[in-house]
């Protein structure tokens, strides 16, 4: 145990050696206002997110028999004692993606109040929500329409996990695995976050008296439908929200990881949050990375996307 201590150690000075080189120089090439101009510029996409599953095979069964997910790979690492499946309705390339992760001998995982929910969009969710009754998968919304005279159809349903997924009755869109809701404490705070370190467009806005919420759509697009978007949500009164050890954290890609975490780290001051990954290269993976959490304690990881993002996911795994 003290030898792996002691390695542990190392790697951490190595890997804060390298942060501090690399924000070293960034701080003499790219000044602050630079830094968040240059996010607004960066190449971001939503590449993934992971989650920590009971079963790994009954997930993958549910994904693609009930949501018409594809399985997209698929390893085991018995040495570090976990296997890992990567699920999605398209090629990791071109698709927000979920990456499952089973833990040897753990059988359930706490998702926690924090988490909200996937969002799908389907053309037909009566057809998909009667699919996965058939299969006696668990409905926690039936189908219809948000609001008696609304236009917006929805349904509810659950993974064997518990993980909740919002079913959106849309046209065809580019990117069906379309949404992540994250409860936060300070709505405002959260948005002025993503849109300063991660470069996120306010896509949408609004306030439920009625029902003592108020929420807002952040993410890449110009539209809700053109990418995957992350839906911020605030409870009125709410002052604590759990985070379980169930949902992880998101992937989402940039050019320079070194600009993103210089870019994080200044908004951190200002709103909250901590780098808890320096920028470092992985030399197994060939990749550059860096991660962080927000005002609200959730997680985003960040790698190059100049890099092999394959490699990188199906050989690293992330606590």
């Amino acid at each position: 145990m003290l030898k792996m201590s002691k390695c542990k150690q190392f790697a951490y000075c190595i890997v804060l050696f390298l942060y501090l080189i690399g924000s070293s120089m960034a701080a003499r090439t790219t000044p602050d206002d630079d830094v968040l101009e240059w996010v607004k510029k960066d190449n971001r996409r939503f590449l993934h997110a992971d989650i920590r599953v009971g079963d790994l095979n009954s997930t993958i069964k549910f994904y693609t028999e009930s949501l018409g997910m594809k399985l997209l790979s698929q390893k085991d690492f018995p040495e570090q004692k976990y296997s890992k499946a990567i699920v999605g309705f398209g090629p990791q390339d071109t698709h927000f993606v979920l990456e499952l992760t089973y833990i040897y001998g753990v059988d359930k995982f706490d998702i926690g109040t924090g988490f909200g929910h996937f969002g799908i969009a389907s053309q037909d969710i009566y057809t998909v929500v009667e699919n996965i009754r058939a299969k006696g998968g668990v409905i926690t919304r039936e189908p219809g329409p948000i609001a008696e005279g609304g236009s917006t159809i929805f349904a509810f349903v659950q993974d064997p996990n518990g993980y909740s997924f919002e079913l959106l009755q849309r046209p065809p869109t580019p990117e069906p695995l379309c949404q992540i809701l994250l409860n936060v404490l300070d709505l405002d705070r959260a948005i002025e976050f993503y849109e300063k370190a991660l470069g996120m467009n306010l896509l949408l806005k609004y306030d439920n008296p009625q029902e003592q919420f108020s929420m807002a759509m952040v993410g890449y697009g110009s539209n809700l439908t053109q990418t995957t978007v992350l839906e911020l949500r605030y409870d009125y009164n709410v002052t604590e929200y759990t985070k379980g050890d169930g949902y992880a954290q998101v992937a989402i890609g940039t050019d320079d990881v070194y600009k993103s975490a210089a870019a994080v780290k200044l908004v951190t001051k200002e709103l909250g949050g901590q780098i808890i990954l320096p920028p470092v290269s992985i030399p197994t993976t060939n990749t550059k990375i860096t991660s962080f959490v927000d005002p609200d304690g959730w997680k985003t990881v960040s790698p190059e996307l100049s890099y092999n993002l394959f490699f990188f996911f199906d050989n690293i795994h992330i606590e």
